[in-house]
C-alpha cells in the first residue's frame, strides 16, 4: 500500500502496542480508576442486555459466539466469561495487543482450569482487510460482534467505512446484533463551538483538538480528524462518526440501528435496576464521597452536595472524569438480512 494510502492506522496500532501493560494495583491508583470502571460497568450492561436477547430469541441455537472487533489486549475477556459465552473471536489491528491478549487469555484460561469459552485471536485491521479469511473456520458466523470505543477509526474514508461494515454485517448471522460505543460527533462539535479556542477542549483529564479554523468550512463525512487524549491511556488521531451517515451505510449492509444513547442517559436507565446497581459496586463504577483526598479538590466534587438528598456517602465521579466519559455513546444495530 502507498504511503499516501496508508492513513492513521500505523500510528494507531503503534499507539496501543507501546502502552504500558499496568496491574491492577497501578490501575487502582490511577487518575481516572473510576471512570475506566464506569466505561466498563456501561459496557457490561450493553453486552448483557444483547446477550439476554439473543438467548431469548426463537431461533437461538444454544451457544453463543462473540466477535470482538477492536479487542485490544483483551479487557473484555472477562466480561465475556462471566457472560458465560461459547465461543469468542477477537480482532485487533495491534500485533502486539493481540499477542498480550493471547496471553491473557491463556492466563484466564489456566486459572479456570479449561472451563472458558473457546476463542482465537488475530491481527487484522478490519478497516482495510476480510477478517474471516483469518478464522479457523472461515465459513464461522456470530450471534453478537461488539466494537467498544473503537469504530470511530473506520470513518476516516468511505472505502475504511465499508469495509468495516462488510466485516460485521457477513460475520453476524440474520437476527444478531452489533453494539458498541463511540464518541458522539454531535456532542464533540458543540462542545468545540462553544470553547473559546474555537479548536479544542477538555479538562485535566481529557483534551480534543482539531487543526486551526477548523470551524471556518464544513467538517468532512469522512476524514474529519482530530486528536484524542485521554490521559494515561489515549493519544492519538481519531475521526468523527457522522452517525446519519453509517446508520445509511449500515442499512446497505442488512444492518438496522435499533438503538443509540448517551452514556449519561444509559447510566440513569440503568443505575438502580438489581443488575446495574449490584455491578456499580462490585466494579468500583462510582467513587464514594466524601473522601479525604476530595477535600479541597478545588469544586471537582462541588456537584455532589447537591444531589447528596443528605445521605452521607454517595456514589459519584470528579467533574473532569465525568465531562470525559459523557462525550460517549451507546449504539446497537440488528442483522435483518
Amino acid at each position: 500500500m502507498a504511503a499516501a494510502e496508508a492513513g492513521i492506522g500505523e500510528e494507531v496500532a503503534r499507539h496501543y502496542d507501546n502502552l504500558p501493560e499496568k496491574g491492577r494495583e497501578s490501575r487502582v491508583q490511577s487518575r481516572i480508576y473510576h471512570m475506566r470502571s464506569f466505561n466498563n460497568w456501561t459496557k457490561s450492561m450493553l453486552i448483557n442486555e444483547y446477550l439476554e436477547k439473543i438467548r431469548k430469541a426463537d431461533s437461538f441455537s444454544g451457544k453463543v459466539s462473540v466477535l470482538d472487533l477492536g479487542c485490544g489486549k483483551g479487557g473484555d475477556l472477562t466480561k465475556w466469561h462471566k457472560a458465560k459465552v461459547d465461543q469468542v473471536v477477537g480482532v485487533d489491528i495491534a500485533a502486539t495487543s493481540i499477542e498480550q491478549c493471547k496471553d491473557r487469555y491463556h492466563e484466564m484460561k489456566g486459572r479456570n482450569r479449561g472451563r472458558i469459552f473457546q476463542a482465537e485471536f488475530h491481527a487484522v485491521d478490519c478497516t482495510k482487510q476480510r477478517a474471516r479469511d483469518f478464522y479457523r473456520n472461515q465459513d464461522q458466523q456470530f450471534d453478537l460482534v461488539s466494537c467498544q470505543f473503537a469504530l470511530h477509526y473506520c470513518f476516516e474514508s468511505l472505502p475504511q467505512a465499508e469495509c468495516m461494515l462488510q466485516n460485521i454485517s457477513e460475520n453476524l448471522k440474520k437476527g444478531g446484533f452489533f453494539i458498541g460505543t463511540t464518541p458522539d460527533s454531535n456532542d464533540i462539535m458543540s462542545r468545540l463551538q462553544a470553547s473559546p479556542t474555537g479548536n479544542s477542549f477538555g479538562n485535566s483529564v481529557f483534551s480534543v483538538d482539531f487543526e486551526e479554523g477548523c470551524l471556518d468550512k464544513p467538517l468532512p463525512l469522512f476524514g474529519a480528524k482530530y486528536n484524542f487524549h485521554l490521559t494515561e491511556v489515549v493519544d492519538c488521531p481519531e475521526f468523527l462518526v457522522h452517525f446519519p451517515t453509517l446508520v445509511k451505510l449500515a442499512e446497505r449492509y442488512g444492518l438496522m440501528m435499533i438503538g443509540k444513547q448517551r452514556f449519561q442517559n444509559y447510566f440513569q436507565q440503568r443505575k438502580d435496576h438489581h443488575e446495574g446497581k449490584g455491578l456499580l459496586g462490585k466494579m468500583n463504577a462510582l467513587e464514594t464521597f466524601p473522601t479525604h483526598k476530595q477535600v479541597g479538590s478545588s469544586g471537582e466534587y462541588s456537584h455532589v452536595q447537591q444531589y447528596s438528598g443528605g445521605q452521607e456517602v454517595v456514589g459519584t465521579l470528579s467533574k473532569d472524569e465525568w465531562e470525559a466519559l459523557t462525550v460517549y455513546t451507546v449504539f446497537a444495530f440488528k442483522k435483518m438480512k
